[in-house]
């Protein structure tokens, strides 16, 4: 397999000033924007939250509000052409499940370097892709 270029890159974006350089890193490793694309995953809704308790919120909404919030953290003209997909639930699952199901050859995603506590009680999106992914995932590092 050659590293590059590619016909498929996926990268996890989370609105973090590190998921807008995985983007640019995903850019200079393919032949047009449209080979890139950006998942960002929300977190599932628990059956006691007041919005779903009223029926204010649902998932659907919540889609189409953060698919206009990454569009709008992604309007620079470089980023035109980029796929944007959002979904809920697990992001490690979430990811790895999208990058298989498009066929992606790589995976960019960066690493927040949480250490300690923080990561045992939230855990590493990064760490989970890795374990599940069906293709290379390169790890940035800040």
């Amino acid at each position: 397999m050659s590293w590059l270029p590619k016909r498929c890159v996926v990268v996890p974006f989370d609105f973090s000033d590190e998921s807008i350089r995985a983007i640019d890193t995903a850019l200079q490793m393919i032949e047009t924007p449209a080979q890139v694309h950006v998942i960002h995953v929300l977190p599932e809704l628990q059956a006691n939250e007041p919005g779903v308790v009223w029926h204010t919120i649902d998932d659907e909404g919540r889609k189409r509000h953060a698919k206009n919030a990454v569009d709008v953290r992604l309007s620079d003209a470089k980023y035109q052409g980029i796929d944007v997909v959002v979904d809920v639930g697990d992001a490690g699952h979430e990811i790895a499940d999208f990058a298989e199901n498009i066929g992606a050859e790589l995976i960019v995603m960066p690493s927040h370097g949480r250490r300690g506590l923080k990561r045992l009680l939230l855990g590493s999106v990064a760490d989970r892709v890795v374990r599940l992914s069906h293709c290379p995932v390169l790890v940035l590092r800040g």
